[in-house]
């Protein structure tokens, strides 16, 4: 459940670990144009990349875009994990879970008119999944695999994975369906789709603005407009609140202040150190466990974090399918780190190189502190590293396949939510030799995730548990950190219940009118 925070909490002071450090200044994004009175004012902490329904994936996409401007045909429920109809009425398997059928909806129409059919869920399967188009969703989602998709008729489609797949009813859900028109062969900036908003304006570095789609087929949202704007400062994004300038502000950190009006809640996200592997010194597997001891994550999370997080032993919180309960976090021992880094240098490891440390601005409260309390730790350890903020294109250069040749060695913050609450697409993803994310792997894991794939059941909860119990002995391509809890402030005039997935996907409709 979401808890208020007690109004007596005061603003929370920096601990000793953090107030050491010097700041990184967060610049504000915006011109400071007012909101609109009459719609729901959110206040994001970075510009959406794109509008792009196949990179819906990305948080910073996903969070306007997917079940607000378009729609999959099937959703997740965030409280029960369970799959459940949206686009489609249901689904019925055949060819020992090779094929799916999926009866859809014959009510919907797209925000432009045109009426949603079979033929627009092929287009948008080929676009996503079968296209060149290098869809966040297609690497995270399916890999290199292929579908054939075929409209029987005019509601029924067919959907045929390349061999058995006991979850493709769950993959899919991660396909927005798109009217074919869409272009095929480039991405776009702003998408069409079934939701019960649309895009009205975008004005970039400002404003972006959805009015309620009126051929939505379901219930009337109670916020004819929604309007974007964006801050880099979670103090700011908490002050436009506090002040009446906005309705919500997301990402919020718990020195950002109004604590009367902030909701914590469980999150879905995991944050790591991934470790580049290819590039000397960090393809010495010492190397990356000396790494891995340096990491203060019981510091970050009880001192830095305010314990709003939980330690992180696997790269899925609990709650996600394949988690292991009983998987003890990997210990921070200083002295262990050095001892593996005299063994690598002896046997001729050079340890000169500076290693890049990258994050994104704006990734999660108080990621400029975390990134320099590592930074220092791993300079105590003699290596030289350098930090680098970017953006959500900057990181994702260096975050997703083909990965860049000449970038020297670099450990990159990442931020993984499994959304759909199952851990084969948390290894399908970072832990296989050729996942879209993976910097390392082994051929023992890739066998190990296949058969979890095939199981369902007990057995896959098994199967999946012992990959994250072999993944830090064999390939240790992570040093894990926290599973984090997320902070967003409602004015009194919304309600709105957060849950694990309004950090990807914040449903609009969602949202109602207090008073």
């Amino acid at each position: 459940m979401a808890q208020r925070r007690p109004s007596s909490r005061g603003r929370v002071r920096l601990t000793a670990l953090a107030a050491t450090l010097p700041l990184l200044a967060a610049c504000s994004v915006g011109s400071g144009e007012s909101f609109s009175t009459d719609a729901l004012r959110v206040v994001l902490s970075q510009e959406p990349p794109s509008l792009e329904p196949c990179d819906s994936s990305l948080t910073g996409t996903g969070v306007v875009v997917r079940s607000n401007i378009t729609e999959p045909l099937a959703e997740r429920n965030p409280s029960t994990g369970e799959l459940e109809p949206l686009l489609s009425t249901g689904w019925t398997s055949s060819a020992g879970e090779r094929t799916w059928t999926f009866e859809l909806r014959d009510d919907v129409r797209f925000s432009d008119g045109s009426t949603f059919d079979a033929k627009d869920a092929v287009h948008s399967i080929d676009r996503a999944v079968n296209g060149d188009l290098a869809c966040n969703v297609e690497g995270y989602v399916f890999g290199d695999t292929d579908l054939e998709a075929e409209a029987v008729d005019a509601t029924t489609l067919r959907v045929t994975a390349p061999e058995a797949d006991p979850i493709l009813p769950l993959r899919l859900s991660f396909v927005e369906m798109v009217p074919e028109e869409t272009d095929g062969e480039a991405k776009v900036r702003q998408s069409i789709g079934t939701g019960p908003y649309q895009v009205d304006s975008w004005r970039a570095g400002t404003k972006l603005s959805l009015s309620a789609n009126p051929e939505y087929w379901g219930d009337a949202p109670d916020f004819d407009r929604v309007e974007y704007q964006w801050r880099g400062e979670g103090s700011v994004r908490a002050a436009m609140v506090e002040r009446g300038e906005a309705d919500v502000a997301t990402n919020l950190g718990p020195e950002d202040g109004s604590e009367e009006l902030t909701t914590t809640y469980p999150n879905n996200e995991t944050a790591a150190l991934r470790m580049q592997m290819e590039q000397p010194p960090l393809d010495d597997r010492r190397v990356r466990e000396a790494i891995a001891y340096a990491v203060p994550r019981q510091a970050l999370v009880d001192e830095l974090y305010q314990g709003e997080g939980e330690v992180a032993a696997q790269l899925i919180p609990p709650g996600v399918v394949g988690h292991d309960d009983d998987l003890e976090p990997w210990p921070t021992d200083l002295t262990k780190a050095k001892q593996l880094l005299a063994e690598a240098e002896a046997d001729g490891v050079d340890l000169s190189p500076q290693i890049r440390l990258v994050g994104r601005s704006g990734q999660f409260p108080l990621i400029d502190e975390t990134i320099q309390v590592i930074q220092q730790q791993l300079s105590g350890l003699g290596l030289d590293v350098k930090i680098e903020m970017t953006d959500t294109l900057g990181t994702v250069a260096l975050q997703e396949r083909p990965f860049p040749q000449d970038s020297g060695p670099y450990l990159l913050m990442i931020q993984h939510g499994n959304q759909a609450g199952d851990g084969i697409f948390t290894m399908e993803q970072y832990y296989l030799s050729e996942g879209n994310q993976s910097a390392g792997g082994t051929t023992e894991l890739d066998e190990m995730i296949e058969s979890a794939s095939q199981d369902t059941g007990e057995g896959r909860q098994t199967k999946l548990e012992k990959v994250f119990q072999t993944e830090p002995k064999t390939s240790t391509q992570f040093a894990f950190i926290a599973h984090q809890r997320a902070t967003m402030a409602l004015a009194p005039r919304v309600s709105y219940e957060p849950n694990s997935a309004t950090g990807d996907e914040m449903r609009l409709a969602e949202f109602t009118r207090d008073q």
